[in-house]
């Protein structure tokens, strides 16, 4: 019997019960004043367990950038299956340090004061992982921490694990790391091994070809026939080289960890024997560009609230701010989601803007001034940098209130 993936609800479903879901947020959240955002934390622990279900057995390394929020990023390492954070510079991993035991910075580091923090304090060197993928790093560590031997500093190298065709004149997926062969892999361990001070512990590899591409028919249309043979051409070619990777390094060093994936690819990343853990966080808010997700469909979980400020015209309705666009290649898959009520949309010249979103469509006249828009951002982690603090919502009540790394003060990128 073939393994039975967990995908959440089917996409034809997703308008079914919107009008009692969000009478039942708006309910909920009656007291507050939009713009505001809301988790729905029994959406956010199906999630976890849709997730940890598709891992089959391997444990799940939690992205910090996905969530951005402490009370939240405990509540999902709480969870079965969860273990251990995938940080994203190394100042906001000495922070998180002084709560969580294992932390693996995703990126490189050019942050000198926090280097030296960290090879100052015994606890942190034994808490954080830093991420190299070159020897320009290695002397960059060594020009600016003084080696130490008996407090090594922990490493994790990066192995690009993108896609390249002919030749390498094409490549499909993230740009990261150069060390991309188990050769190149090999030269680094050997490099690092003969280096004192630092100590090669783990192997990471994100396959955004795969995790971060959308497949769905619905999102790609003449394109996801196309993405879907790319993305079965890189698993097949992704896993043999990986696997090598691995067993060359292994040779020179003992690792405790191989990570790979991203919530995209978490099915195909746990069938991989050479990975011993999966990168996930994004999955656990569910936004918009999930919709166009084939391998999960986590439900939505996160959203954010506009008040109607404006009625120019007959069906249109002008929203409070929303201009709350999502990084990566500029387009409209970049900009929120209008969520609820259902069919309304961006008018063209205009789009999310700063101040005021125009909003169109046959709902628009149903709204008052004072009523409110449901907007799902369309990544994760970035909602968190608009708002101090996410609303908890529990059964249809607003249960607690918790500050996103914004409301404690900090921001790292």
């Amino acid at each position: 019997m073939g393994i039975q993936r967990v995908t959440g609800a089917p996409r034809s479903a997703a308008p079914a019960g919107a009008d009692q879901r969000f009478g039942a947020l708006d309910r909920a959240t009656a007291g507050l004043q939009p713009p505001f955002a809301a988790v729905d934390l029994d959406a956010f622990d199906t999630n976890a367990a849709i997730l940890r279900r598709n891992a089959i057995g391997k444990p799940l390394r939690l992205a910090s950038k996905s969530l951005r929020c402490r009370a939240l990023m405990r509540r999902a390492l709480a969870q079965p299956g969860f273990k251990g954070v995938l940080g994203f510079t190394l100042p906001e991993a000495l922070w998180l340090a002084e709560e969580f035991d294992d932390v693996v910075v995703a990126y490189p580091t050019a942050d000198t004061d926090a280097l030296r923090a960290l090879a100052a304090d015994d606890e942190l060197a034994r808490r954080i992982t830093l991420m190299v993928d070159s020897v320009e790093h290695l002397d960059f560590l060594s020009r600016h921490v003084e080696p130490n031997p008996s407090r090594p500093l922990r490493l994790c190298l990066e192995l690009d694990v993108s896609l390249e065709l002919l030749g390498g004149r094409v490549h499909l997926g993230a740009f990261r790391s150069p060390v991309r062969t188990p050769d190149q892999a090999l030269d680094m361990a050997h490099e690092i091994d003969k280096r004192p001070g630092v100590r090669l512990v783990g192997i990471m590899g994100y396959e955004g070809q795969i995790a971060g591409v959308q497949d769905a028919y619905s999102a790609a249309a003449l394109k996801s026939p196309i993405v879907r043979l790319m993305q079965t051409v890189s698993k097949a070619e992704l896993a043999e080289r990986r696997a090598e990777a691995v067993a060359a390094v292994r040779r020179v060093t003992d690792l405790e960890f191989v990570n790979g994936g991203g919530t995209g690819s978490v099915v195909s990343t746990a069938t991989d024997p050479s990975v011993t853990e999966i990168a996930a966080g994004s999955g656990l808010y569910s936004p918009a560009l999930f919709d166009g997700y084939r391998s999960i469909r986590p439900l939505p979980a996160a959203f954010f609230a506009l008040p109607v400020v404006r009625r120019p015209k007959r069906g249109m309705v002008t929203a409070l701010g929303g201009g709350w666009i999502a990084s990566g290649a500029p387009g409209r898959d970049r900009l929120p989601k209008p969520t609820f009520p259902l069919g309304l949309r961006y008018v063209a010249t205009e789009g999310a803007g700063e101040v005021q979103t125009p909003l169109r469509g046959r709902a628009a006249d149903g709204l008052a001034v004072g009523d409110r828009v449901w907007m799902r951002h369309a990544k994760a982690g970035e909602l968190a940098e608009r708002v101090n603090t996410l609303h908890l919502v529990q059964r249809g009540e607003v249960v607690d209130e918790v500050p996103t790394y914004r409301g404690e003060g900090r921001a790292f990128v």
